[in-house]
């Protein structure tokens, strides 16, 4: 390993860089990425095979902001968290949100455009809760995976996001530079200064 901070970041050669307890993938800084929902119409919050990771202490707020936002859901979404809760364990043992017929996120709705947005987030801005969504969805194209003695940060590729790929190349906005927001939510402001500093001296190489 190589020290670029005395206290707590390392360049892993070719592949991964470490601040405190995480390993990033250097694709974080490498890849361009910028959302366009114009293009892509939301279509992550429908697509995959089971829902977005939920943290056990995001169960009750998911819980808590169902009467604020229950009215923006679909019938179907709202017969299947009545049968079934907010959240369900998925095949690796861990808490997701609940899914209609393996596709829609239980928590999106349609704008008068058809587009899948969250209800969550719809109700966020709109002042009327201060949850923004559960951070797995906040973090994405970022997903964080616990291991025993430090967490890893990879970039998650999917196809149905090629649109923010070739957006973010467009106006030149790395990855961790489009999910500031969300890292500092998950990490922490000083973790992120340390990615920051961590990126202008990958690109220096």
């Amino acid at each position: 390993m190589e020290t670029k901070n005395a206290l707590s970041l390392f360049f892993i050669p070719k592949s991964m860089l470490q601040i405190l307890d995480t390993i990033i993938s250097l694709d974080v800084l490498e890849e361009f990425f910028l959302c366009d929902l114009s293009a892509c119409k939301g279509i992550c919050c429908v697509e995959g095979d089971s829902g977005a990771p939920v943290e056990e202490d995001e169960i009750a707020q998911l819980e808590k902001v169902l009467p604020v936002i229950w009215n923006d859901l679909s019938p179907k979404a709202q017969e299947v968290i009545n049968k079934q809760g907010v959240v369900y364990l998925d095949e690796e043992g861990e808490f997701v949100t609940s899914i209609v017929k393996g596709e829609d996120c239980v928590f999106t709705c349609y704008d008068e455009n058809g587009y899948c947005k969250c209800a969550i987030e719809k109700a966020c801005r709109e002042g009327k809760t201060d949850f923004y969504k559960p951070v797995s969805c906040h973090l994405y194209p970022v997903r964080v995976a616990k291991y025993k003695g430090f967490r890893a940060v990879n970039y998650h590729r999917w196809n149905v996001c090629q649109a923010a790929t070739i957006l973010g190349k467009k106006e030149n906005v790395k990855v961790y530079q489009f999910l500031k927001e969300p890292l500092i939510r998950k990490f922490g402001e000083e973790w992120y200064g340390h990615l920051c500093q961590a990126a202008k001296e990958y690109t220096k190489k």
